[in-house]
């Protein structure tokens, strides 16, 4: 078993680890229809090959983490959408976590077989699963993940996020990717879920932003990053799902707020339009997304991936930019 991302982090404070890329674009390149309100998710059911194959690739691209696929798969969300019983539901949220374990072991079963004696291109040790926890706003798929603009009690949050999490949790994951959320209650919720029921689980946070200084809802970050001062379960704090240069100035920004490791996975570039249900803008790749990824370290970002619209490919431009850090 890898040991905790906060051990491996700790002990190599000023190494990257790289995510992983997008699920559903490259689900879609490998044939998969994700058209379904549940995104990848629903593939879980229909062609869970192809995500095992998706994780595949990410490792192969050079990621040392795998975020599996049930950002969208809350317990809510497939019972209502898909009229399974609550049990059935997680069991289909563990398959999440269990396809991207199989991904990992296929993965070191390969390089075993190639006989490498390159230690940095997949030591167990530095291959991690990350059970993608998303926010409320992906259940309704009204785009509300970019806003905020969305309010439950305490108690009915937890209640929402509590069955994926457990599920999550005993599928053997080696930390909780609370990612792309836009909203300081919901965090309040997630953070009383963590501590109180499952103090044994490290995470890392993830936001959208409104703009440089403040997530989605309006809550600028200096208030964000108080909620986890003194939660040594919280290994990393960030930001996923927002253009990369609006990325970097929030990166710069938060670093003197929090001892954390800073996290970013950002989009390709372009910015999700959800009333036109379409992506805008131009991508970054090439060239540029390596000169960008070393602007994300620059800013203080250790773990480093991307989101949105990213691929293999991308990861693999990354990782080449890092390269001469990773063997640092």
């Amino acid at each position: 078993m890898p040991p905790k991302i906060s051990t491996h982090l700790t002990h190599h404070p000023n190494t990257p680890l790289i995510l992983d890329g997008a699920l559903a674009t490259y689900l879609e390149s490998l044939g998969a229809n994700i058209s379904d309100s549940l995104w990848s998710a629903s593939i879980l059911l229909t062609q869970s090959s192809l995500i095992h194959r998706t994780h595949l690739d990410y490792f192969r691209s050079g990621a040392n983490i795998a975020i599996t696929a049930s950002y969208q798969a809350s317990i809510p969300g497939l019972t209502q959408h898909l009229n399974l019983s609550e049990h059935a539901a997680k069991d289909i949220v563990k398959k999440s976590a269990h396809l991207a374990q199989s991904a990992r072991a296929d993965y070191l079963q390969e390089r075993k077989s190639q006989d490498s004696k390159d230690d940095e291109a997949a030591p167990s040790s530095k291959l991690f699963v990350a059970g993608s926890i998303g926010p409320y706003g992906a259940y309704l798929a009204n785009g509300s993940e970019y806003r905020g603009d969305y309010s439950l009690t305490l108690e009915a949050m937890k209640s929402f996020h509590r069955g994926r999490m457990q599920a999550l949790v005993d599928a053997g994951v080696d930390i909780l990717a609370c990612e792309t959320m836009p909203s300081k209650a919901e965090v309040e919720a997630l953070l009383e879920l963590l501590v109180i029921e499952f103090p044994g689980t490290e995470a890392w946070f993830t936001f959208t932003l409104r703009d440089g200084e403040h997530i989605a809802d309006g809550t600028c970050l200096s208030d964000i990053a108080g909620l986890f001062e003194d939660v040594e379960q919280v290994v990393g704090l960030g930001f996923n799902c927002v253009p990369d240069d609006l990325a970097i100035a929030a990166l710069r920004k938060l670093r003197p707020l929090t001892e954390k490791r800073l996290v970013v996975y950002p989009n390709s570039g372009e910015s999700w339009n959800a009333a036109a249900r379409e992506w805008e803008g131009s991508r970054t790749e090439g060239s540029n997304l390596a000169h960008k990824t070393l602007e994300w370290w620059d800013a203080g970002a250790r773990m480093v991936g991307g989101c949105c619209r990213t691929t293999p490919g991308d990861v693999q431009t990354m990782c080449e930019a890092l390269k001469d850090l990773k063997r640092g």
